[in-house]
């Protein structure tokens, strides 16, 4: 069995980002102009438990959360505290994702290592 060096690394999803999520998921809310009843009727859960979310009493299910994000056409990672709530793509984004996306591994790898030389 592998050993690990250092167990004792913070992990990206910390407890802090976790506490978080609540307030992410009011503001999305608030921002989209979705009552709490909206938001229940779509996840098909009660308000009571969206409340619970946003107060942080709850933590939202895997599957209540990718239902979320799609309702706020918002990514998982944005949730979650990985990326910024505002960020949308731009067109230059969506045209780089599209150069990419048929490139093999081994050149997607590569040319993350070159943007991060540059970065």
């Amino acid at each position: 069995m592998a050993q690990h060096k250092n167990l004792e690394h913070k992990s990206l999803y910390d407890d802090e980002r976790i506490d978080q999520l609540g307030t992410v998921v009011k503001k999305l809310r608030i921002s989209l102009g979705l009552t709490q009843a909206d938001v229940a009727q779509a996840l098909r859960v009660t308000p009571g438990y969206i409340s619970n979310v946003e107060n942080n009493r709850a933590a939202m299910s895997l599957r209540v959360l990718i239902y979320y994000a799609e309702l706020t056409h918002t990514s998982l990672d944005t949730l979650v505290g990985l990326t910024q709530v505002d960020y949308r793509p731009t067109a230059l984004d969506n045209d780089i994702m599209r150069a990419i996306a048929p490139m093999p591994r081994q050149k997607k790898e590569k040319l993350l290592q070159t943007i991060l030389l540059w970065g």
